[in-house]
C-alpha cells in the first residue's frame, strides 16, 4: 500500500475531497470507518481505540470506526462538539459490484462496491428522534444582505417551520439571540457576524434565486398568497434552501410554505439582556436555573418548544396577549379538566417531528403510527372541546385544525399494526387484512416454517438425536446443527445430510427438503417485504400529501399544551393574570423573581416580595442598598414579570398592570470577554452605550452599578450622566440600582425620578438583610458588614473600619466627591448649550441690563463688576 494506492483507497479519498472538510463515515459492512486525521479527531471525542490499517504516503494509516447500528449516539456526539459529518454508504450489494466490474472488464474478484456521500449531518440539519432535543427547536439560519438590508430565513427542519424576516446589519446579534440558531449560513465572504457562520456558494443567496426556489417547492404561480417578501428576505431562502439541497444531496426535508415576520413584531431584546435575564438556559450555560425551566409545565416535547419561542419572542399586540392569556384562564378555571387534558397530551407522540422525518425520506413505521395516534387524538380532543361552555376565541380558532383528517387516519389504522417498528426491513408492519397477497405471502412462510419446526421433530426421531436442532442465521441461512459427538452418522454417504461447516464442540449440515422448504421462506419472505415497503411508500405519499394540515395540528395541540402548562404553573404559585396596556405605566403589587422563589420553596424558605409602581411622572427608580440586598433581584423580577405578561403567561405578583414595552433592556452583571479583549468595564459600557442608542421613551431598562469597574470619580461621573440621559432624553421607564450616594442628589433636578433602597439593619455587629423595598435614599452601604459576611477576615475588616472612618472625616470636611455637582446644569441644558466664553458671559449681562433703568451709581457699580469678570478670567 506504501507504494500504490488501492481502488478502496482512491475511492476513499475522492469521497473525502467531496466532503469538503467534514469528518467521512465511510461505510465498509457494519461498520462506519473513519481514516487518517478523521480517525485521530474521532477516536478523542468518541473515546473510541485508534488503530492503523496499512500505509499511504509512507505512513500508517490512522482508522476508528463505530457500528452502523449505532451511529446515531456516535453521530451525536460529534455533532455536539461541533463536527460536521459525511455520510459515505454503499449504493450497491456485492452481487451488483460484481456484475458492473465484469461489465467493465474487471475481474470479479476485485469488484468494489460503489459508495456516495448520501447526506451531510450538520448540527441544524438534524431529523432523527435520538439526535435532537425533544423540548428545544433545532433552528436552522439564513443571512443575506441586499443594500444594507440583512435578510433572515430560519426554519426548524425537524417541523418544517419556515419563517422570513429582515433588520438592519445593528439589530442582526438581537434577531440572532432571539432565534437561538444552531447553525448559521451565510455567503462567502460574509462579515456582518456572528462568529463563524457556515460559509456556502454564494451563487444561491441571490433575490430571484430565492423566488424561483420558493415557487418550485410550493409549486405555485406568485408567493403573494404567503407575503410581501423584501428582496433581502427572498435572497437568504435562496441561500437556506439550497444549503439544504446541498447537504441532503439534492433530498429537501420538509419545508411549510414561509411565514413573513415583520419588523418590530416583538419585544426587541439584544443578547446581553437575554442572557442577563437567563430566560432559556442559565449562565451556566444550561436549562437547569433558567426561566423557562420554572416556568415549563407542557406535556409535550413540541409544547415546551412553543413555549420557548414565546418567551423569546413577547409580543407587542395587545390583542393577541390577552387572546392567550384568556386560554390560560379558561383552563386555570377548570382544574378538573385541566388535569383531564394533561394526561391526554401527555401520552400524545410528537407527530411534528414524525411529520419532519417522513417527508424527509428519514422516516419509519414507527413514525406513521405516531402520525395516526396523534391525528387519532387530535379528533378526540377536538370532540370534547368542542361540547365545552365559554370558549375563549382562541381555542374556537384552534379547533377546526385539530380535524379533518379522517380519511387518512382510517386509511393508517387499516394499513398498520397497533404499534408499528422502528425499523421497516424485517416488515411486520403492515396490518393483517390491508393487502390479501400479503397476507398470502405470510402465510406460505409461515406454513414454511412450521413445515421446518415438524422437521427437526421428524429427524430427530430418525437419527435418534435429541440434541439435533434447525438454526438459522445471515450467513448460512437454515441449517442442521448436532453435537459433534453425534457426527458422525450424519457424514454418511446414504445420510441424505450435506456438510455445511464444523464448529467447536458442534457440526452443521443441510438436506434437501430443509432446502425446499427454506426456499420457500426466503422466495416469500423477499416478496413480502417488498410488499410491505411499497405499501410504505405509498403510506408516505398519502402523509407527506396532507403535510400542511397535518402541521397545523401538530402546532394546535402546542398552543392549547403551552396554555394548560402555563394555567398549571400559575395554579402552583399563586400568579395572577396581568393587565395589559397602551399607557407608559407600570404597576406591580407584591411582584416576585419566579426562578428565586421556586429555588427558595425547594428549602422551604420564603421570598419577600416587592411593588413595583412606574408612571410618566415617576418613571425612574434610584434604587441604593447593601450588596445581597436584593437590588439585582428586585430589577430583575420586575423585567421578567414584564417579559411574561407580553409572551401571554400569568405572572408572579398579587397584581400586575404592564403598559406595552417595546424594547427590554438589562444591564445586571458583566464579566470578562476575554476572546475579544473586552474587560468587564468595556463589557458593561458596550452595553450600557447600546441602550442608550437604541431605547425608545416606550422601553423598560434596568441597569445595575453602572460604572463600578473604574475610578471612583469616573465611575460617578459616569453614572451620573447615564441617568441623566435615561431621565431626560429617552424618557423611558428605568430601575437603576446604585452605591453611589450622591446619586441621590438628581432627585432635586430630576422631576420623575424618585429615591428607593433595600432595607438592612445591624444587629449586635450582623448585618441583617431585609430584603424590603422602601422609600428614601439609603443612609449607607453596609460594604464592610458584607465583607464580615462573606468570611473576610476580621483584621482585614476592622482596617478597612479605621480607613473608612478617615475617609469619612475627609468628606464631612471637603464635602466628598459629590462636592459641587449641585452646581451643574440640567442635562438636557449642558448637551444642548455649548461651552460659554468669559467674552459671552460678558455680551450675555450687558444685553440683558435695562441701562435706562439705572441710576448713577448702579451703573459705576456694574462696570466695577464688569471689570473684575474681566480680569478673573484673564489675568
Amino acid at each position: 500500500m506504501a507504494g500504490k494506492v488501492t481502488p478502496m483507497m482512491e475511492q476513499y479519498l475522492a469521497l473525502k475531497h467531496e466532503a469538503e472538510g467534514s469528518l467521512l463515515f465511510y461505510r465498509m459492512g457494519d461498520f462506519f470507518e473513519l481514516f487518517f486525521d478523521d480517525a485521530k479527531v474521532a477516536s478523542e471525542i468518541l473515546d473510541i481505540a485508534l488503530t492503523s490499517r496499512g500505509e499511504h504516503a509512507g505512513e500508517p494509516v490512522a482508522m476508528c470506526g463505530v457500528p452502523v447500528h449505532s451511529a446515531e449516539g456516535y453521530l451525536a456526539r460529534l455533532i455536539k462538539a461541533g463536527c460536521r459529518v459525511a455520510i459515505a454508504e454503499q449504493v450497491e450489494t456485492p452481487d451488483e459490484a460484481k456484475v458492473r466490474a465484469k461489465k467493465e472488464g474487471w475481474p470479479s474478484s476485485k469488484a468494489l462496491v460503489k459508495r456516495e456521500i448520501v447526506r451531510f449531518v450538520t448540527a441544524g440539519t438534524l431529523t432523527e428522534e435520538a439526535l435532537l432535543e425533544p423540548r428545544r427547536a433545532n433552528m436552522l439560519v439564513a443571512l443575506a444582505e441586499i443594500r444594507g438590508i440583512i435578510g433572515i430565513a430560519s426554519c426548524d427542519i425537524s417541523t418544517g417551520t419556515m419563517v422570513l424576516e429582515q433588520c438592519s446589519p445593528a439589530m442582526l446579534g438581537a434577531e440572532l439571540a432571539r432565534l437561538g440558531a444552531i447553525e448559521v449560513v451565510a455567503p462567502d465572504g460574509w462579515t456582518h457576524g456572528p462568529d463563524e457562520p457556515t460559509l456556502h456558494s454564494p451563487g444561491t443567496f441571490t433575490s430571484d434565486e430565492g423566488e424561483a426556489r420558493l415557487k418550485r417547492l410550493h409549486d405555485v404561480a406568485t408567493l403573494d398568497g404567503f407575503g410581501a417578501f423584501s428582496r433581502a428576505m427572498l435572497a437568504a431562502a435562496g441561500g437556506l434552501i439550497g444549503y439544504l439541497e446541498h447537504v441532503g444531496r439534492g433530498a429537501l426535508p420538509l419545508l411549510l410554505p414561509p411565514v413573513l415576520r415583520a419588523e418590530k413584531a416583538g419585544m426587541a431584546m439584544d443578547e446581553a439582556t437575554r442572557a442577563s435575564l437567563e430566560i432559556l438556559e442559565s449562565q451556566q450555560g444550561a436549562r437547569s436555573g433558567s426561566l423557562i425551566a420554572t416556568l415549563d409545565r407542557c406535556s409535550t416535547g413540541a409544547g415546551s418548544r412553543l413555549l420557548a419561542l414565546d418567551l423569546s419572542a413577547p409580543l407587542l399586540d395587545r390583542e393577541i396577549i390577552e387572546g392567550r392569556l384568556a386560554l390560560v384562564q379558561f383552563w386555570r378555571d377548570r382544574p378538573i379538566e385541566r388535569a383531564q387534558l394533561r394526561d391526554v397530551l401527555r401520552a400524545l407522540p410528537d407527530i411534528g417531528r414524525a411529520l419532519g422525518r417522513l417527508v424527509a425520506g428519514r422516516g419509519s413505521p414507527r413514525d406513521l403510527g405516531q402520525v395516526r395516534d396523534g391525528l387519532r387524538e387530535a379528533r378526540r380532543i377536538h370532540d370534547w372541546l368542542s361540547a365545552e361552555a365559554d370558549r375563549p376565541t382562541m381555542l374556537d380558532e384552534l379547533l377546526p385544525s385539530l380535524t379533518g383528517h379522517g380519511a387518512l387516519t382510517d386509511l393508517l389504522e387499516r394499513a398498520l399494526v397497533v404499534a408499528p417498528p422502528t425499523e421497516r426491513s424485517n416488515g411486520g408492519y403492515i396490518a393483517e387484512g390491508y393487502d390479501a397477497s400479503l397476507d398470502e405471502l405470510r402465510e406460505i412462510s409461515g406454513s414454511a416454517r412450521r413445515a421446518i419446526a415438524a422437521m427437526e421433530a421428524r429427524y430427530r426421531d430418525e437419527t435418534d438425536t435429541a440434541s439435533l436442532k434447525i438454526k438459522h442465521n445471515g450467513v448460512l441461512g437454515y441449517f442442521i446443527e448436532v453435537p459433534s459427538r453425534h457426527a458422525d452418522k450424519f457424514m454418511a454417504a446414504d445420510s441424505g445430510f450435506t456438510h455445511r461447516q464444523t464448529m467447536k464442540g458442534a457440526v452443521r449440515f443441510n438436506s434437501l427438503a430443509l432446502h425446499e422448504e427454506a426456499s420457500r421462506i426466503s422466495e416469500a419472505g423477499g416478496r413480502a417485504l417488498a410488499a410491505e415497503e411499497a405499501h410504505f411508500e405509498e403510506l408516505v405519499a398519502a402523509v407527506s400529501g396532507e403535510r400542511e394540515h397535518i402541521a397545523g395540528t401538530a402546532a394546535a395541540l402546542a398552543r392549547i399544551d403551552v396554555s394548560a402548562g402555563n394555567a398549571e404553573r400559575a395554579n402552583e404559585g399563586d400568579w395572577c393574570r396581568p393587565e395589559i396596556t397602551d399607557d407608559a405605566g407600570l404597576a406591580i403589587t407584591s411582584g416576585r423573581h419566579p426562578v428565586v422563589e421556586a429555588a427558595l420553596v425547594k428549602t422551604g424558605e420564603r421570598f419577600v416580595a416587592n411593588n413595583c409602581s412606574l408612571a410618566a411622572d415617576d418613571r425612574l427608580w434610584l434604587i441604593g442598598g447593601p450588596n445581597m440586598g436584593g437590588k439585582s433581584t428586585f430589577l430583575r423580577q420586575n423585567a421578567l414579570i414584564v417579559l411574561m405578561a407580553q409572551a401571554g403567561c400569568y405572572v408572579p405578583a398579587n397584581s400586575a398592570r404592564i403598559g406595552l414595552v417595546d424594547r427590554l433592556f438589562s444591564r445586571v452583571g458583566a464579566s470578562d470577554n476575554l476572546a475579544r479583549g473586552r474587560s468587564t468595564f468595556m463589557v458593561e459600557m458596550v452595553e450600557t452605550a447600546a441602550i442608550l442608542a437604541q431605547a425608545t421613551e416606550r422601553s423598560f431598562v434596568i441597569l445595575d452599578e453602572v460604572g463600578r469597574g473604574t475610578s471612583t470619580y469616573d465611575g460617578l461621573a459616569l453614572a451620573w450622566a447615564v441617568v441623566e440621559s435615561v431621565h431626560s432624553t429617552i424618557a423611558c421607564r428605568c430601575l437603576f440600582a446604585t452605591h453611589y450616594h450622591e446619586l441621590a442628589r438628581l432627585g432635586e433636578t430630576c422631576e420623575a425620578l424618585s429615591l428607593h433602597h433595600v432595607r438592612a439593619r445591624e444587629w449586635k455587629g450582623d448585618l441583617v438583610l431585609l430584603h424590603e423595598l422602601a422609600e428614601g435614599p439609603a443612609d449607607r452601604s453596609y460594604g464592610l458588614a458584607v465583607a464580615k459576611l462573606a468570611g473576610v477576615p476580621k483584621p482585614v475588616v476592622e482596617r478597612a473600619r479605621q480607613v473608612l472612618s478617615k475617609l469619612e472625616e475627609a468628606r464631612s470636611e471637603t464635602g466628598g466627591i459629590a462636592a459641587g455637582l449641585g452646581d451643574l446644569p440640567l442635562f438636557a441644558a449642558s448637551v444642548a448649550a455649548p461651552d460659554e466664553t468669559a467674552e459671552d458671559a460678558l455680551a450675555n449681562r450687558l444685553r440683558d441690563t435695562d441701562v435706562d433703568a439705572l441710576s448713577p451709581r448702579e451703573a459705576l457699580d456694574l462696570l466695577y463688576d464688569l471689570k473684575r469678570e474681566l480680569i478673573s478670567t484673564n489675568p
